[in-house]
Parts: C-alpha cells; structure tokens; sequence
C-alpha cells in the first residue's frame, strides 16, 4: 500500500521534496525574480540555512521521533479522540484530509498568536526581521520558537490522535510551502489572482513581511488562503505596492539582523 511506502520512508520522501523544491523555487527565483534583493545573497543564505541546521539538530536532539513518531505511538495504542470507537466507521481518507485542513487552520491560529503574545513574538521576530524575502525566509526561525511549535503539534497529534499519513502530508505541506509562499518569483498576475483564492502566494504572504504593523498583522496563511478571509486578516496588497514593501521589523535596512549571532539573541532585545 501507498500509506505503508510512505510511512517507512518517511524521513527520505520528505527529504527528496525538500531539497527538490528548494532547488526548483531557488532556480526560480533567479528566472523570474519578483524583486531585487537589498542585501547579499550569500551571507543572507549563509546565516539562514545555518539557523536551519542549528534547528534541525535541536529538534532531533528533544523530538528524536518528531511529529510523525508521536503520530504512530498514538495511532498503535489507539490513543486520541480520531482512535476511539466513535470515529470508527468513518473513512479513513476522509479523516486523513480533515486532519491535514485542521492542522493547517492550528498552525494558521498558532501563527496568529505567535505575533498578538509579546513574550512569543520576540520569538518570532527573528523570522520578520529578514532584510529581503526569498525561500530561505521561510525557513528561518527562532530555535525556541521551532521547540514550541513542535511541543504544540505533539500534543495535537496525541490528543486527536491524528492519522499517521495525515501526519507526514502536513509536514511536507509545511515544509514545501514554507519555500513556495516566500520565493522572491513573479508569478503572472491571473495564476496570483485565481490562485490566492484558495491558497496563499508569494504576493498575498509578502504583505505580510513589511515592517508596518497594520501589514504584518494580515495574511498569517501559510498554505490555504480561506483562514485570513473567514477570521477578517486578508489584505490584497500593501500600501506601498509589490516593489516598495520594505521588509523587516523597522522602516530602515537593518544589516544586524543577518548574522546567526543576531538572530539567536533578537527576542533579547527590547524593542519598541
């Protein structure tokens, strides 16, 4: 069966698509680049991905068996809400594509949260202070933040007892649209237009980056478009249009945001 292929090569598949999209929106964005960047490529690259390594070692280290681990556990000791008797006789596609649309609105809520709690959005700071908007901002986070967003999944997927498969679909969902919402390409203006209906684009989520506060508290989807719409978040595009967002948490260029050192002590800081 599919579901068992994909369950014992869980950690290769969601690799291959990683890295495939990684180098499919990278070579994109050098194609059709939406904007041009302000600062240099190499040590905005250099920094992000070492926060993304220094990441991925803290969550092997305190989650050795990750989201989909904990999914398993929880599905062989029929241990959750979806494991119990009552959800018995509903089909198991079903739940799986419930389960995927429930976690994608829990993140969209968490994300919602993440910027109204002051202690959590010095956490997530390190993300918005990005100088310039490519794939590898979509991948830049706080550890701390990264530790709590799991924390926060595990005991979803325990409490539920959300499907294994719907498990590994979200987490390449996350992943994959991590990169494809925050590619600096252009995508042509009828795909953004009939696109964003349903699911967020590099357009819709851009707004979401400027260092206006009435900007960045909109459009906190990161794969369905329908959470902003339903809840009153969406905004159709920045004051200032597509070219003149300025990125980061200040009106002006702030260089010191780039370095991994920076990034690690930013929720430190007090700002106004």
């Amino acid at each position: 069966m599919y579901s068992d292929f994909l369950i014992q090569h869980e950690s290769t598949i969601r690799l291959t698509v990683f890295l495939s999209l990684f180098g499919l929106v990278g070579l994109f964005e050098l194609w059709r680049p939406r904007r041009q960047l302000r600062a240099s490529k190499a040590a905005r690259w250099f920094n992000n991905l070492g926060l993304v390594v220094l990441n991925t070692l803290v969550l092997r280290a305190l989650f050795p068996a990750a989201a989909v681990g904990i999914a398993f556990w929880a599905e062989s000791n029929e241990f959750g809400l979806l494991n119990s008797v009552v959800f018995a006789d509903v089909p198991s596609l079903l739940l799986i594509v419930s389960s995927v649309v429930f976690l994608d609105l829990a993140i969209w809520y968490q994300h919602y949260l993440f910027h109204k709690i002051p202690v959590l959005w010095r956490l997530h700071r390190v993300h918005h202070a990005d100088v310039d908007f490519d794939l590898t901002t979509g991948l830049r986070f706080h550890p701390v933040e990264v530790v709590l967003s799991m924390a926060i999944k595990a005991a979803l997927v325990v409490v539920l007892g959300i499907p294994v498969m719907a498990v590994i679909l979200f987490e390449i969902l996350l992943n994959g649209c991590a990169m494809l919402t925050h590619g600096n390409y252009r995508l042509p203006r009828v795909v953004d237009s009939v696109a964003r209906h349903l699911f967020v684009t590099p357009d819709m989520h851009r707004v979401h980056h400027s260092w206006r506060k009435e900007e960045a508290s909109s459009n906190f989807g990161f794969n369905l478009s329908v959470w902003d719409r339903l809840f009153g978040t969406y905004k159709e595009d920045s004051v200032d249009g597509q070219l003149g967002i300025q990125f980061g948490i200040q009106k002006t260029l702030n260089p010191d945001a780039i370095p991994l050192h920076k990034m690690l002590s930013e929720p430190l800081k007090d700002r106004a």
